[in-house]
């Protein structure tokens, strides 16, 4: 563990490539001759020399990665990212502190969606492109992490996800970097098959390029402050929810479905859990809405499935101000932000998968206790689920819900009220972006919380997104251990 070359390698090589993607929204703004590009040259130039000195001067022959190089890896990369994302929100036309620069950052990397900024409208093409970009290269980057990495190390029952395709990465992709290559062009096709639908279907070029890169990473970043509600479309609200519930989805099974496995996505459990579930939320807020608010059956089955599927992937776009939704609405809305998606995909939360083991354990306890003598195997995706799995889901969950618990009561002490901490915290703990009440509510933003509190959001943002226990293993004296 004490050899931190490797880890400073790797990372001195993410901070190149983010230099060079810092020169994407640097194009737009001198096109448009916006006096922002040149903060983003420079930028960019300072980030790539501090990357290709870490680059060069830590490289070493074979490269090897043990398990706790792994951890502290994973933590750096995306902090180490964040922070140099945060600087074009600093020395842009933006002019954002740090506090609010580096909140803004985190939240795009992590694709939760929260913002500080009440102008959108009015911002710079540059700074408007970096925020999705940030969300989209966040969007990959977890989908690498949750099956390259997160598997190996054991983290929250994320190993199911390597024993799930154990065989179809043996039979279709015998090296695990040819599975992420794919694993990238299917993202990137994905992204722009969205942004050809948004275009063709009524948005600008620009409004569709933003979009399409945090609609499919399931981050929410919008360049109108009115979110999704801006466009006032049917057409684009149904290909965004198309998409929003395709980058929930998992990957691999798509990479499988490519490969000539036509049934993976019909036969995956907590695929079909996750559009039982979606299903079944939709059609309940439909009834309450259509009562509460009097209104006929297509108008609150559209408000109804673009808002729970947004908020349900953890995208955060909104359609409509769900404060005015009523308690029952409100209730939902709050519920279903710890759910997520499924792993192996862009969104945050719990994850359907451990829903289902959790359940499925409870529900072998209860059969234990009817048939002591009786051996009872849990099994997910027709495979077995150890004891050592099942343990694992249980203590994520656990930690999950007490680190929900710790950020609520900490962002009270800030000044906070009740329902304003709660969301806040549940929000940012699964990566959702909008909370609830009329402070960080869908028609505002997190501009005016205690800087104390965004911190403390950002926090636990990071926290949400990779995983929890890969940051709470650096509290740990064995790790650091040789």
């Amino acid at each position: 563990m004490r050899d931190f070359r490797p880890i400073l390698n790797i990372l001195g090589l993410l901070i190149c490539i983010e230099s060079v993607a810092l020169l994407i929204p640097m194009s737009f703004d001198l096109v448009n001759n916006n006096p922002d590009w040149k903060q983003f040259f420079y930028i960019s130039c300072l980030t790539f020399l501090i990357g290709l000195v870490l680059y060069v001067g830590f490289k070493k022959e074979n490269i090897k990665i043990n398990i706790r190089q792994a951890f502290l890896l994973t933590i750096l990369s995306w902090f180490i990212i964040a922070l140099f994302g945060s600087l074009p929100f600093i020395y842009s036309t933006s002019s954002l502190n740090f506090t609010d620069a580096f909140f803004e950052s985190v939240s795009g990397i992590t694709t939760t969606g929260s913002t500080v900024i009440s102008n959108l409208d009015n911002l710079s093409e540059g700074i408007l492109i970096w925020r999705s970009l940030l969300q989209w290269f966040g969007g990959i980057g977890i989908i690498v992490l949750a099956i390259a990495i997160l598997p190996t190390l054991q983290i929250g029952g994320m190993q199911l996800l390597h024993m799930e395709h154990d065989d179809p990465y043996e039979k279709t992709l015998p090296r695990i970097n040819k599975f992420i290559l794919e694993i990238i062009i299917l993202y990137v096709g994905l992204t722009l098959l969205c942004f050809i639908f948004y275009y063709i279907f009524g948005m600008s070029a620009f409004d569709a390029l933003i979009h399409c890169m945090s609609t499919i990473s399931t981050g929410g970043f919008s360049n109108h402050s009115l979110s999704f509600k801006y466009f006032n479309s049917h057409s684009l609200e149904t290909i965004c929810v198309i998409f929003m519930i395709l980058g929930s989805l998992p990957f691999v099974i798509f990479i499988q479905f490519i490969h000539g496995n036509k049934m993976s996505i019909f036969q995956d459990d907590q695929i079909k859990l996750f559009f039982y579930l979606l299903i079944f939320i939709i059609f309940l807020t439909v009834i309450w809405l259509k009562n509460y608010f009097n209104i006929d059956w297509i108008a609150a089955f559209r408000l109804a499935t673009f808002n729970i599927t947004s908020i349900l992937t953890g995208t955060g776009y909104t359609s409509s101000n769900y404060n005015t939704w009523g308690g029952f609405g409100l209730i939902i809305i709050l519920v279903i932000m710890f759910i997520g998606g499924c792993a192996g995909s862009t969104t945050g939360g719990i994850k359907i998968f451990r829903f289902q083991i959790l359940f499925r354990g409870v529900k072998l306890q209860i059969k234990k206790l009817t048939q002591p003598h009786a051996v009872f195997l849990m099994k997910f995706n027709n495979k077995t689920v150890t004891e050592n799995t099942y343990t694992s889901v249980i203590s994520f969950f656990f930690i999950y819900v007490l680190l929900f618990i710790l950020s609520s009561v900490i962002l009270s002490f800030f000044e906070l009220d009740f329902l304003t901490a709660l969301s806040a915290s549940a929000s940012a703990i699964s990566n959702v972006g909008p909370g609830i009440g009329e402070i960080i509510g869908p028609d505002e933003n997190y501009s005016n919380i205690d800087y104390k509190a965004k911190w403390t959001l950002a926090v636990t943002m990071l926290v949400g997104r990779l995983e929890v226990f890969t940051i709470l293993i650096l509290f740990s004296k064995n790790f650091w251990r040789k």
